[in-house]
This record gives C-alpha cells, sequence and structure tokens, in this order.
C-alpha cells in the first residue's frame, strides 16, 4: 500500500510539540544503520520520534505473536507482514515494501573475494551467513551455494549469526575469512573485497513494512509510515545500498 499525496502530506505536517508522540518499532537488523538515520530524520519533521527493536525477523515475528507491544514492523521479508496481516497482529491494507535489499559476499581481507570463485579458496574454513530459519538474507545465502551447486561442499564450513548483523560481526572480527552480508552494512566503506551477488541468483529481498494492531490509533505509529514512504527517506533508504521497492 502506498498512502495517496494529500494523506502523505496531511501525516508530515510538524506536530506541536504538546501533541508529539512516541512509536515502537520493530526492524530487521538488516536495516538498523539506515532505520537510526531515518530516525533522527523523522523526528526532526515531525516532532514524533521513534523508537526502535532491531533483530532477525522471524524472532521479532514471534515477539509479535506473544504480546510484544510493537506498533510497527519493519521485516527483512514479505512472508512476516503477510502473515501477521493474516493472523490478526497487523492493520489490514496497511503493507508495503519499504526497500529492497541485496546480498553480498564480503571479507575484510583486500585480496580474498574477487568473485564466486572465493567460495573455492582452498585456505577457506569459515563462511558466516544469518540463520536461514529466522533471517531471509540468510536464507537467501543459501539459495545462491545452491544455485552454484557448492553447498554440500561448504555446509562444514558455515558460521550461523542469529541475525545479519552477526554474520557481518563474524566476519569483521576475523571468526570467519568470508560471510554472505547486507550490502547496507558495508556501503559506507571500500574496506576489504566484496561480491555483489547477482540477483538472479536468489528470490528478491523485497522488506516490507506494516502498522500492528497495537499502533492502529497511534499517530506518530502512522506518521512513521508516511514518512518511511516519503522522499526524504526514500533517498536515505537508495543511499544505502537498497532499492526502493518501484
Amino acid at each position: 500500500m502506498r498512502i495517496g499525496c494529500a494523506a502523505l502530506l496531511a501525516l508530515l505536517v510538524p506536530t506541536d510539540p504538546a501533541r508529539a508522540g512516541e512509536t515502537l518499532a520493530a526492524v530487521a537488523a538488516n536495516f538498523t544503520e539506515a532505520a537510526k538515520e531515518i530516525g533522527t530524520a523523522f523526528a526532526d519533521a515531525t516532532g514524533h520520534t521513534v523508537s526502535y527493536s532491531f533483530g532477525p525477523t522471524g524472532q521479532i515475528y514471534t515477539q509479535i505473536t506473544q504480546g510484544a507491544p510493537f506498533e510497527l514492523f519493519l521485516a527483512a521479508d514479505q512472508a512476516r507482514p503477510e502473515r501477521a496481516e493474516a493472523e490478526g497482529y497487523a492493520v489490514p491494507g496497511a503493507r508495503f515494501t519499504y526497500a529492497v535489499g541485496q546480498l553480498v559476499l564480503w571479507s575484510p581481507d583486500p585480496a580474498r573475494v574477487a568473485g564466486r570463485d572465493a567460495l573455492a579458496a582452498p585456505d577457506l574454513t569459515h563462511i558466516a551467513i544469518a540463520n536461514p530459519r529466522t533471517a531471509p538474507y540468510g536464507a537467501a545465502a543459501v539459495e545462491v551455494m545452491r544455485a552454484l551447486g557448492v553447498y554440500d561442499a561448504l555446509a562444514p564450513k558455515l558460521v550461523e549469526g542469529k541475525s545479519i548483523s552477526q554474520a557481518h560481526q563474524f566476519v569483521a572480527t576475523g571468526n570467519a575469512e568470508v560471510g554472505f552480508v547486507a550490502l547496507s552494512q558495508i556501503v559506507g566503506h571500500d574496506a576489504g573485497s566484496r561480491w555483489a551477488v547477482p540477483q538472479e541468483m536468489y528470490t528478491p529481498i523485497r522488506q516490507d513494512a506494516v502498522l500492528l494492531a497495537a499502533g492502529a490509533d497511534s499517530a506518530a505509529a502512522k506518521a512513521y509510515l508516511a514518512f518511511l514512504q516519503g522522499p526524504e527517506a526514500r533517498a536515505i533508504i537508495a543511499r544505502y545500498g537498497y532499492g526502493t521497492g518501484d
């Protein structure tokens, strides 16, 4: 769902401080840095504030079903927001794609990754991925390795992080020589080496946002979703290496 121009403008009119509200958003780990920047811009533009809880999408969804007080859900996939709508945890019709993720094979070693052949290096002992059962970027990594026909050979070398943030940390700290991470995690620096995985090798990582039932009457939650669809937020999203769902 995209909010119309008139409705968007109405929601984004700067708020009187006396009427400013706060909302709580559960956000996929890959979107951490972009979300923080968007949160600051949102507060400056509207007077409302947003607090975040970051984590793997699957884990967040479990928390939602167990009564966590989140008003917004910015997932790393489409499946969980769709399920939230179907199972009554989200407001029907309030879902839209806010970002399309890009998977990257990355190493802090500038000579390590020149392409897919990095996965066949004889001295490669550990490959970091996010948990493919709870994190869409991890599932995409497995999909890529299967497409390359190397998954069975590499499976003993896989080191799973509970989220894409932890997978990135494993590589950054040297606990794995390479890892499948989100482009957004490394887009701001040129250190190391990387292979941007061709998007035809994995199911597009379309990341959906949805207004949860707990936020149905929250002016701040609705204003945040409107802001997320506006030009300022979309520019930030693009700068972090995401598509914007167009």
